[in-house]
């Protein structure tokens, strides 16, 4: 399987992602398309993965319609695909549905509750890294995932192919420390009162790797 992953900005890459792609014996390529201005074929992707960014979907940039225009292709052809942050959001604006200020802006750790037994066999509630002040609607045709206590439009699965997060699942510590000594002014505002010690201190849970891979496998197995 070829695994075409569209990363935004420097300091949040594939992280967890590869380590599946790598134990599943994927081949990965990354594409930078806000510095390069490429894009993998609707062809070449067996699986498109749409990491996060400091940009909105909303942005009016030639490469975010361009990749939206992708995201469009695959979706008729039922080829899966996996969003976190802006890319569920990309995903949903591709949809027809809107993506806004969220009620809260959340950077740093916190819970995630589940909403549906779609995907069998994951936890009830996950400590999962937000790093966002924007969400997503929920699509009409898609299931409610994941929620937290103050913005309910956390995850989504649409079709049996497509999930859309508004957290985080694929940084492991070195990407936290990545993220926190790059962008760490962003935490201000944030509802969760999180200081960049506290998050840099704070063990990434095991359990969020574990739920990444179950939910990479559920949509690439999904045929």
């Amino acid at each position: 399987m070829r695994v075409n992953v569209l990363q935004h900005t420097p300091d949040e890459g594939p992280g967890a992602i590869r380590d599946w792609a790598h134990a599943k014996r994927h081949t990965m390529f990354v594409y930078h398309p806000a510095q390069f201005g490429k894009l993998p074929t609707a062809a070449e992707t067996d699986l498109l993965v749409i990491l996060g960014g400091p940009i909105s979907p909303n942005d009016d940039l030639p490469w975010i319609a361009a990749e939206r225009e992708l995201i469009g292709q695959l979706l008729a052809a039922h080829t899966p695909i996996f969003g976190a942050c802006f890319g569920a959001q990309q995903v949903t604006k591709q949809l027809g549905y809107v993506v806004g200020k969220s009620p809260a802006k959340e950077v740093g750790w916190a819970p995630v509750i589940r909403q549906s037994n779609v995907i069998p066999g994951l936890p009830d509630q996950l400590t999962v890294l937000h790093w966002h002040e924007d969400m997503f609607e929920i699509p009409a045709d898609a299931q409610l995932l994941f929620s937290s206590a103050r913005v309910r439009n956390q995850g989504y699965l649409y079709s049996d192919n497509v999930i859309g997060l508004q957290f985080h699942l694929e940084p492991l510590a070195d990407n936290v420390r990545e993220m926190v000594v790059n962008d760490g002014d962003y935490i201000a505002g944030s509802v969760l009162g999180q200081p960049a010690a506290k998050i840099l201190a704070t063990p990434v849970p095991l359990e969020n790797q574990l739920v990444l891979f179950q939910l990479l496998n559920f949509i690439t197995e999904a045929n």
